[in-house]
């Protein structure tokens, strides 16, 4: 939950999320704005379009725009405040290696494909982002490839900055050591998932 609450989203706010399934992001960035920011979800899947549409309708958060699409296929037309990019991932920070199940589909090729479906929905991020507009990338990765690497590339785009997030705020977390010190990597333990998170902003 917490790139939502790094995003920050405001009233009257225009935001998008890229990635929604199943919602609970979608629906916290609507609590935090009271309901009152306009909220635009994409999913690209039928079946997880569902499950999002069922947890927007029973969590009663009613500005939000629902989507059925790819979000790398948004036309450019589109302008918001704010973006949250809770990109899919290898979800190497989820994985129990004592879980059969868990590891079967994680390899070299997933990784490879994960980083490539990732760095297009940034660009396409920021192609649609507002000037002076901020947006949160964020994984259930805890891999350079699929992070900072990314980041990286974004960030020779020169109207791109990386913002410091509020490290205090969330010093309670066990972090592990990261390339672009702005960031956030948090270490899976038996209380927390790993993930990564990443504040930009698109200057004027």
């Amino acid at each position: 939950m917490i790139p939502a609450i790094i995003l920050d989203t405001k009233e009257n706010e225009n935001i998008l999320d890229m990635a929604a399934a199943p919602g609970g992001k979608t629906t916290q960035m609507s609590a935090i704005s009271n309901n009152n920011a306009l909220i635009t979800a994409c999913e690209k899947n039928k079946i997880r379009f569902e499950r999002l549409k069922y947890n927007i309708e029973k969590q009663g958060a009613n500005r939000v725009n629902l989507l059925l699409v790819d979000a790398r296929n948004l036309d450019n037309y589109f302008s918001f405040d704010k973006i949250l990019l809770d990109a899919p991932c290898s979800g190497s920070g989820t994985l129990n290696i004592n879980d059969e199940n868990s590891i079967k589909y994680f390899n070299e090729e997933l990784i490879k494909r994960s980083k490539k479906v990732q760095f297009e929905l940034l660009k396409k991020a920021i192609n649609i982002l507002k000037p002076d507009g901020e947006m949160v990338y964020s994984t259930c990765s805890i891999l350079k490839e699929e992070n900072e690497d990314n980041l990286l590339k974004i960030l020779n785009n020169k109207n791109i900055e990386i913002m410091q997030i509020n490290e205090e705020e969330f010093k309670y977390l066990p972090k592990l050591p990261v390339s672009i010190k702005e960031t956030l990597c948090i270490c899976p333990n038996e209380l927390y998932e790993g993930f990564f998170i990443a504040k930009l902003k698109k200057k004027k």
